[in-house]
């Protein structure tokens, strides 16, 4: 029994117009454009089970985007600063 997710998507032109530019710009991170896929379909009214169906990814990875972009928009699609020290490299490889 699937359920209508309660962050319904609503794209204005200029977002959608974004979101299938990223899709299909070749140089695009693969993350990236896997969450412009995400929120394209769900701004469709696809449900959240069929979604991850069709983009083979867990239901948590859209429910998760879905609620994103819902809350801060595009910018929700970003990754977040990670707390921690950044890795660092040497010439020679990793330290």
């Amino acid at each position: 029994m699937s359920r209508q997710s309660p962050f319904v998507i609503e794209l204005s032109d200029e977002d959608r117009d974004l979101l299938e530019a990223m899709v299909r710009r070749r140089t695009a991170e693969r993350r990236m454009v896997l969450r412009a896929r995400i929120v394209l379909a769900a701004a469709d009214g696809e449900e959240n089970v069929s979604i991850a169906e069709r983009l083979e990814v867990a239901l948590n990875t859209v429910i998760k985007w879905r609620k994103r972009f819902f809350e801060e928009g595009m910018d929700g699609l970003a990754d977040r600063k990670r707390s921690g020290r950044p890795r660092t490299f040497s010439p020679s490889g990793r330290r």
